[in-house]
């Protein structure tokens, strides 16, 4: 099996993109200054992007990961992150056996 440099060069190049972009955003981060809405809207992104990530998965496999789903997100309204994750493992291992 033999690596084209062409195919080499775009890899490399894109890691060196996506580590230059991540450590750009740690770099300036520290930096901003912000207060009211602006701090709100940063505080924001990390539960939109795992919901963004989550939700396609949850809606779109079936009815056993939806089902687990939701017990994890009642569970965790009383649960610590550990036992909401083992709930959620748990109810869709049942219910896939089950279906």
């Amino acid at each position: 099996m033999s690596l084209d440099p062409a195919v080499l060069a775009a890899i490399l190049g894109m890691a060196a993109v996506t580590y230059a972009t991540r450590v750009a955003g740690l770099l300036l981060a520290g930096r901003l200054a912000l207060s009211g809405r602006a701090k709100a809207a940063f505080d924001a992104i990390p539960p939109a992007v795992l919901t963004a990530v989550i939700a396609p998965s949850v809606l779109a496999t079936g009815w056993p990961e939806t089902c687990a789903a939701l017990a994890a997100i009642l569970g965790a309204r009383r649960l610590p992150l550990l036992g909401t994750v083992a709930l959620g493992v748990a109810v869709v291992v049942v219910l896939r056996a089950l279906a």
